[in-house]
């Protein structure tokens, strides 16, 4: 058995972390960290979990956490894991983390978009972007995985076929990308008004608009998918969802190809692809077919009129938006079947 760890629990994706590691036959839960529960019961915290765990809340400290686990989640705040990896990483222990701290290669992009120079330039240019659909065999050999944000992965899975197969053109891609409220502050549960019931319930609101951190990490990975610097004009809305992320982007096409020929194209890039689900001519992806799950639904049509293809795709952002990714991640790095704790299907309704 792996022993694992997850730091930074205390928000919604590390409690997502903590339901799916615990049914995941090949891990054993040593350790879950949160200064802010430190000596609480997990049970307390989440009461979901009441009866399947005895842990409670330890205060983080990375050397302690060294000790008691081999591989570490990091669910901690942005600018947070990069103090936690060096150290981590020092006593060979993988990590996986789900902050920002990771994604970028370029450590200028960290000042340009997070107002901070990053702290580890050793792990920023060792760790493995973690999209398993376009970075599978780098995962696997990798000590330090970035998990991808939410945003990104609804983004680069609805486009990626088309810039690969260099059938987009690159300038004016659009991407709209619509988020649950657990998505938007999926570090924690913020008290920020935007995310109060009686301000998201009933509501659509755009945020982060031509701001958003998510930007690099879109045009990051469509970039080296096309070969080409590739610009992006992407918008984020909060939606009056628990959970769910919906993205909805236009790209416009380098030739006339019918709907018919585009999804035979997103068929072909994703054959074997264990958990992005290609929907057919007619068929859309909606998020209820989504929660609870590590599935992509993904679908594109053609519009001829606009020369452009319309890409929608629906994620979970706990999910293949978050911490199901990780658990995918563990599960290459680790050489285990990647549906292993995660082949349970989507809940519904």
């Amino acid at each position: 058995m792996i022993r694992v760890a997850v730091a930074g629990a205390s928000g919604y994706m590390g409690a997502e972390l903590l339901r799916l590691l615990l049914r995941h036959p090949e891990v054993e839960l040593t350790a879950v960290t949160s200064d802010r529960l430190s000596g609480e019961p997990l049970a307390a915290a989440y009461p979901h979990l009441r009866g399947l765990t005895t842990l409670a809340f330890h205060a983080l400290e990375a050397e302690w956490l060294a000790g008691v686990a081999d591989v570490v989640f990091l669910a901690l705040p942005h600018l947070e894991s990069q103090k936690v990896v060096p150290v981590l990483r020092r006593h060979r222990v993988k990590a996986i983390d789900l902050s920002a701290d990771y994604r970028l290669r370029d450590p200028n992009d960290y000042v340009t978009w997070y107002k901070a120079a990053h702290l580890d330039s050793q792990g920023l240019g060792e760790a493995v972007y973690g999209l398993p659909e376009l970075h599978r065999k780098s995962i696997a050999a990798a000590s330090l995985v970035a998990s991808p944000g939410c945003y990104p992965v609804g983004a680069i899975l609805a486009t990626a076929p088309l810039l690969k197969s260099g059938l987009a053109r690159l300038e004016g891609i659009v991407v709209d990308g619509k988020s649950g409220v657990s998505g938007a502050g999926a570090q924690g549960r913020k008290a920020d008004p935007m995310y109060l019931y009686t301000e998201a319930n009933e509501n659509v609101q755009a945020y982060g608009i031509t701001t958003h951190r998510h930007t690099p990490e879109i045009e990051q990975e469509l970039s080296a998918l096309a070969g080409s610097p590739v610009r992006v004009s992407f918008t984020p809305h909060l939606v009056p969802l628990n959970r769910g992320l919906f993205t909805t982007a236009s790209v416009p096409l380098a030739s006339t190809l019918s709907t018919v020929e585009l999804v035979s194209v997103y068929r072909d890039f994703y054959a074997g692809e264990p958990f992005v689900r290609v929907l057919g001519e007619g068929e859309r992806p909606t998020t209820r077919a989504v929660i609870g799950s590590n599935f992509c639904d993904v679908t594109v049509v053609s519009d001829p009129r606009t020369g452009r293809a319309t890409c929608v795709s629906a994620i979970d952002n706990l999910g293949k938006g978050g911490s199901a990714n990780g658990v995918q991640n563990l599960n290459i790095v680790y050489g285990w079947s990647e549906r292993t704790g995660l082949d349970a299907p989507p809940v519904y309704p």
